[in-house]
């Protein structure tokens, strides 16, 4: 751990750049993975959209369920250097994995991801938390997680550009393969800067009322994996809608059943930290379900709903570096979709196709179709995801000056407050996504893109009041010994929400009017606000307790 007097410790730039390239992978391969798979056209899957929200979400939701056993072997066994090189390497292996044909490789890469995440994820947050133990730095540790929260969305906003460059110009392969490429980066600056934080990598001792290694294992994780293959291949029908969804749900169970036996294991002292996080867990898993809709619903409404017309005179410069897709009026194989862009399905759950114009053309009039022969330039649809991450770079040093200047005046909200304001800023946001139902007459015509950059705006303003002091409120309250396997717990609210957020996505075409469904986010994300309003003094002392600040 650097012991230099600056403003924060030098160790937070490494790990910046690590994430940074960590997350390009991630996010790039995101922002193509559902369109890959609901592509019927140039060489994806070809599977309806219910099925691929239904895999996205299991994915999304698997990749922050294995945080839970990464932390746990960093705490105890490996510490936290080593675990995050092997989680770097996995994923790695993993992206360029999914260039390969088959649907064995993409099975066994999905699952190399959702590995090397759970080594990787958890445990450079908390090397992060580590560097700002030091008293110097103590009382910039949620300005710490601020800037390295902007690392991750410098990452997450690079991604899309050159997701759509390579899949416009080379095809799915060559950007799942640069995916990889990202993630070696980020591993190599991550070696780099191994002296500025080879202090903070301590594993903790295990104290006499701490489960062993061998029995967490003996009694939670064998217990989940046995639970997830009895939801998946016994149980008769789909209880929670479908087989995936019913085996994460029942391997789940004996993991949070886990996360109770520490609060009730816990000392006198660690009980109610343990508490007050294990309930704002339970309570942000509503965000994440909202939030993560952005790789599926909202990708969605991007590639159907929106307007994406490339501004005149642009198409030249943006078609040479791959951001423009072109339609026109010729006919080609095309899913067959109904008036509100539903897929027929054959048997195996395969699009079925037909010969036609570009979906696109659906719901815009005839009087704006392309001239016979001539192409309609169009924004690709995963620039879209480009757009949380640039509100994110852009916002981040308002809300830490805005934080800075209540502070600075006594009037700072608390943590837990700053998560409950988050939660209403998300309802807000869906709110804005139903301004745009009701504007495109409920997807009869195209809505302006300014609907989705607009709601985009204002969840990245909820995300940043909730996500980052989530993080911060971890490195806070959590027992030293139970720091790594806490953070682990932050990522399984995430890892659920993500599921949850799947499951909703996976509805979108039971509604025949799209407001119901954002409503229905709008409705879940203001219930629990109300919940952490309910909790919020007992929230307060308890963080004031334990770190002499709110």
């Amino acid at each position: 751990m650097s012991t230099t007097k600056s403003k924060h410790p030098k160790g937070l730039y490494y790990l910046f750049f690590s994430e940074m390239w960590e997350r390009f992978g991630f996010y790039l391969m995101l922002a193509i993975f559902f369109l890959y798979m609901i592509d019927a056209q140039n060489g994806g899957l070809g599977i309806s959209k219910e099925s691929a929200s239904d895999i996205f979400g299991t994915f999304i939701a698997f990749v922050y369920l294995t945080p839970f056993v990464g932390g746990l072997l960093a705490d105890r066994v490996l510490g936290y250097r080593l675990s995050i090189s092997i989680g770097g390497i996995l994923m790695a292996i993993g992206y360029v994995g999914l260039a390969l044909p088959g649907d064995l490789a993409m099975v066994a890469s999905l699952g190399l991801i959702i590995i090397g995440n759970g080594f990787f994820k958890p445990n450079i947050s908390t090397l992060l938390g580590g560097l700002y133990s030091a008293p110097e730095y103590q009382d910039k540790k949620d300005t710490g997680y601020n800037i390295f929260y902007m690392g991750i969305n410098l990452g997450a906003f690079i991604a899309p550009f050159v997701a759509s460059y390579l899949r416009n110009n080379y095809g799915w392969g060559y950007a799942f393969a640069a995916a990889g490429v990202g993630m070696l980066l980020g591993v190599i600056i991550f070696w780099m800067g191994n002296k500025h934080y080879k202090d903070a990598d301590v594993r903790k001792p295990v104290e006499a009322n701490d489960m062993p290694l061998s029995r967490i294992f003996g009694i939670v994780i064998l217990p989940a994996v046995i639970a997830g293959v009895l939801g998946w291949v016994l149980i008769p029908g789909d209880v929670f809608g479908s087989n995936s969804t019913d085996a994460f749900i029942f391997g789940a169970i004996p993991i949070m059943v886990f996360y109770g036996s520490l609060w009730a294991r816990a000392s006198a002292e660690d009980k109610r930290p343990v508490a007050a996080l294990l309930s704002i867990f339970a309570v942000v898993i509503v965000f994440w379900a909202i939030f993560k809709q952005n790789g599926t619903a909202l990708t969605t409404w991007a590639e159907y709903y929106t307007d994406r017309e490339m501004v005149s005179g642009l198409e030249g410069p943006a078609g040479a570096i791959g951001m423009v897709q072109n339609v026109d009026q010729s006919l080609s194989t095309v899913p067959d979709y109904d008036q509100n862009f539903r897929a027929r399905t054959d048997a195996d759950g395969k699009v079925i196709t037909k010969e036609g114009v570009a979906p696109y053309l659906n719901n815009l009039p005839k009087t704006q179709w392309p001239e016979e022969g001539e192409p309609l330039s169009l924004i690709s649809t995963e620039l879209f995801q480009s757009i949380n991450p640039f509100f994110v770079i852009l916002l981040t040093p308002l809300v830490v000056w805005f934080f800075t200047f209540l502070r600075n005046r006594g009037k700072e909200p608390s943590t837990p407050a700053k998560i409950m304001w988050g939660l209403v800023i998300t309802a807000l946001s869906t709110l804005v996504m139903v301004g745009a139902v009701f504007a495109s007459m409920n997807g009869a015509e195209k809505s302006s893109a300014m609907w989705l950059v607009g709601s985009y705006a204002v969840i990245t303003i909820g995300e940043l009041f909730l996500s980052p002091m989530g993080l911060s409120l971890v490195s806070k309250l959590s027992p030293p010994r139970l720091t790594a396997l806490m953070m682990g717990g932050w990522f399984l609210a995430t890892s659920i929400g993500n599921k949850l957020s799947g499951v909703l996505a996976s509805m979108w075409d039971k509604y025949d009017h799209k407001a119901f469904f954002f409503l229905v986010n709008c409705a879940g994300s203001l219930l629990a606000a109300f919940a952490i309003f309910l909790m919020l003094k007992w929230l307060r002392q308890i963080v004031l307790a334990h770190t002499g600040k709110n």
